[in-house]
Parts: C-alpha cells; structure tokens; sequence
C-alpha cells in the first residue's frame, strides 16, 4: 500500500520500550502545530503506547498501519486550534449533516483535515482538501453548490469556511463537532 502523505518519518525500528516515545517526543517537537508524524517501529508494544503518550500530551493519534513487521503509527501535532473561538455565522450540527446526505439532496461534503486523517477515516461522500491546500484549490469547488465543511473539532472547518465565504462561495456551512464525534456512515483505512 502507498504511504500516507506526512510531514516527517521517524525511524524507531528495532528500539524497544520506552525509546520510540523517547524519539517521538522528540520529533513532536521539531514539527509545527497541526503537522503530521509517521513513526515506524518493530516494538509491537509501541501502538498502546503511542496512542497512550498521545492522549496524555493532547497530541491526536491517528491510526496505525502493518506492513509485515513494521508498525506506521500516525500522529498529529496538537495546536491550540482546539480553543480558538468560532466566527463563521453559518453553522450545523453533525445530525443535521447526515440528515442533509440522506435526503440525497445536491451538496458537497468537504474534509478540510490533513490526508491522513481522512485516509483513516471519513464520510463516504466527502472530498478530502485539507485547509492548507484550500486557498490554492478553490476553483476545484463549485461556488453555487451548499458545502458543508467539517474537520475533527469544527475549528479548522471554522477557518475555511471562513477563507470560502471570503471568496465568493455562496452556501457554507461549517459542521460542529465535525469527525471527533460523528456517528454517521464512515469508510477509509480501519484503525
């Protein structure tokens, strides 16, 4: 299978417990906000461990990958997006969401989260652009179509939804509390 687009590898092959933390930690550092670490490791303890030493700093574990004896664990750089207030007006909820693609109804379900947390997980109908790319492909979106934004937490849905409505897109809605707590129908690479 390809790899997921990160923005950094860390080889933790051959080190056991607690070193690929150790190294992770380290790594995490060095990577701004938001950015996306690949950890390879052979230690089959490291996925709880991983997911546990996420969970504790706030840093979002996004899944992990067997490839015969490595391990991809894949983890994202917390921000402080998670607090930044909402200012887009136009907002739905992730109920009014599913009732809105049940009823079939012409829209566009844009997941502005980085490729590999849409690669793990996501809507079936959703185009992944993540928000970094978002200003350089707008004229991938249709501007008369109603877009419904969603993220993890709604604040990077927040942002764009925001940058669209800016730019002469007509119909925006951003989806709180977007992918963190969707219950909806959802495909992509299981954890």
């Amino acid at each position: 299978m390809e790899s997921l687009k990160t923005n950094s590898v860390l080889d933790a092959k051959g080190l056991a417990c607690p070193m690929p933390i150790v190294k992770t930690k380290k790594a995490m550092n060095q990577l701004e906000s938001g950015q996306v670490l690949e950890v390879q490791a052979t230690d089959k303890g490291s996925k709880a461990d991983l997911k546990a030493w996420a969970e504790s700093t706030g840093h979002q574990y996004i899944g992990t990958l067997e490839e015969g004896d490595v391990l991809k664990h894949y983890l994202r750089k917390s921000s402080e997006e998670e607090v930044v207030e909402k200012r887009h007006p136009d907002v739905v909820s992730n109920e009014e969401l599913k009732i809105a693609i049940s009823s079939g109804k012409e829209m566009v379900v844009l997941d502005v989260r980085e490729a590999a947390e849409y690669a793990f997980n996501h809507i079936p109908e959703a185009i992944s652009l993540p928000l970094g790319q978002l200003e350089d492909r707008f004229d991938e979106l249709n501007k008369e179509k109603e877009i419904y934004v969603i993220c993890r937490t709604g604040s990077r849905s927040d942002l764009a939804s925001q940058k669209l409505t800016e730019n002469g897109f007509i119909n925006v809605k951003n989806v709180v509390p977007g992918m963190s707590k969707w219950t909806g129908n959802t495909t992509g690479i299981t954890k």
